[in-house]
């Protein structure tokens, strides 16, 4: 880690090795991606370790949330960069048909990624993967919030990779500011949407661009048909998984009152038997990251009535799995993204009222929809919006690959995962490569302009619209 003193001088050293041209190769940018592999592999009891210093979260959830969709990232860019790297060529009009037309895939620069505490390795290493693949240098910031990662990665880290084209930053909350200060070519943050104001306002200074990736109060509705068993342990996972500090957790459940009635004790049954009847016993259940976090979830649990839990330790920062009843919608539970093991909640008197309630907010990063009918489920997939969207379980979208991760409006801007976060981090560059000969061929366009030539050049550089057949089967 450097000193505070000189991200300006860390910056430009960077910089200069990234002009250098050290980080294009593919070979290069496979190497620093395999040696990433080795400290994950290396350091996976430290990761434990430190993961449940800061927060008790359990060897498993880590395994599972951390760890493996890092490798799983690695692996599948590892296996493809190379066609990706790929410059692409595109379609030309008539008038560069001799000609070589293609998108290169340029890598920004110096990139700045800024990780958050509630899954310090993932949602630190996954962009970084992109950014490595990419071709940029790159500065990291893991939070400080999760002191013990933090210090991990700032210690472990730099012994991996180049030191000349990465470097990891420790820093609080003035640190970080001045840090922003400087000219980055690309910023990735992954945080709350208050902190994504400041990221972007500084960003601005420069005309950065940036990805967002923040949170917001993901619905889950529940409809009058559905296995409520299922939906009561699939919730419940998702729900309680980390102690409910995951920016995709279901954040509250919309159904009707005889679903609610039914749900309740299907919830109370699930908690008990994944975390038994005494849930701050279980070593499979997290406690919040810290004290601030601690006061401020406890807060939130005067809304409504709580129907499940609601016990809470100060000293061991421990809130039981919660379910609260009789939620009304301007509650301070229903004000902000909660954060912590609570789940409040809502009656709506039918799927339409779900669908008004949902688009009356601001946009989710996910939307959760439980329902046998798969005309419910297309109805709300059409009828909102928000980052993803999945049906009949929860959290499970973020383990594809395949799939890009990302939110919309106060939930973020821009996507990543696999081949996303490569694109992420790479300038599309457009590309086209003419003979300098064949003059004949170019005084059509030339002045004095001539009125004449104008459908024949038309014609050689307008798009078409196709007809289609006039037999369209119905």
């Amino acid at each position: 880690p450097c000193a505070m003193s000189d991200h300006a001088g860390l910056v430009s050293h960077l910089r200069a090795a990234w002009l250098s041209g050290k980080t294009r190769p593919l070979e290069y940018r496979t190497a620093q991606l395999e040696a990433l592999g080795l400290f994950l592999e290396e350091k996976q009891q430290d990761i434990l370790e430190a993961t449940a210093l800061d927060m008790r979260k359990p060897s498993f959830e880590v395994e599972l949330s951390e760890i493996s969709i890092c490798r799983s990232e690695l692996n599948h860019t590892l296996n493809n960069l190379g066609a990706w790297m790929k410059d692409e060529n595109v379609d030309k009009n008539w008038a560069t048909q001799l000609d070589s037309a293609f998108i290169h895939k340029d890598p920004y620069g110096v990139v700045l990624i800024i990780g958050p505490w509630n899954y310090p390795i993932n949602l630190l290493l996954v962009p970084l993967i992109g950014a490595i693949a990419a071709g940029n240098c790159v500065v990291l910031k893991p939070s400080e919030i999760s002191r013990n990662m933090e210090r991990l990665v700032a210690e472990a880290l730099p012994s991996y990779l180049d030191k000349d084209c990465f470097a990891v930053v420790t820093a609080g909350v003035e640190e970080t500011t001045r840090l922003l200060e400087n000219k980055f070519d690309y910023i990735f943050f992954t945080g709350s949407t208050s902190v994504g104001r400041i990221v972007m306002t500084a960003a601005a200074k420069h005309l950065t661009p940036v990805t967002l990736e923040l949170g917001g109060k993901n619905p889950c509705y529940v409809s009058d048909t559905c296995n409520v068993q299922n939906v009561a342990r699939r919730v419940a996972w998702g729900r309680f998984f980390n102690a409910r500090q995951t920016c995709v957790a279901p954040d509250y459940i919309l159904c009707s009152v005889e679903m609610r009635e039914r749900l309740v004790p299907a919830l109370r049954e699930a908690i008990t038997e994944f975390y038994g009847p005494e849930p701050r016993n279980s070593l499979d259940f997290a406690r919040i990251v810290g004290d601030k976090q601690f006061k401020r979830v406890q807060a939130l649990l005067s809304s409504g009535r709580v129907a499940i839990g609601g016990e809470t330790d100060e000293k061991e920062r421990y809130i039981a799995p919660t379910v609260l009843v009789d939620v009304q919608e301007d509650d301070p539970v229903m004000r902000e993204e909660i954060f912590g093991p609570v789940l409040p909640i809502l009656t709506v008197t039918s799927e339409e009222d779900a669908i008004t309630f949902i688009s009356a907010r601001e946009r989710p990063l996910t939307l959760y929809v439980f329902s046998s009918s798969t005309k419910v489920v297309r109805r709300l997939l059409e009828r909102t919006s928000s980052g993803g969207f999945c049906a009949n379980d929860t959290i499970m979208h973020m383990t594809l690959t395949s799939l890009p991760f990302g939110g919309i409006g106060l939930s973020g801007m821009g996507r990543y995962h696999g081949r996303f976060t490569f694109e992420t981090f790479s300038h599309l560059r457009s590309v086209l490569l003419r003979a300098d000969g064949r003059e004949a061929l170019n005084s059509l366009r030339y002045p004095p302009y001539a009125p004449r030539r104008l459908p024949l050049l038309r014609t050689t550089v307008e798009s078409r619209r196709r007809r289609t057949a006039a037999c369209t089967l119905l």
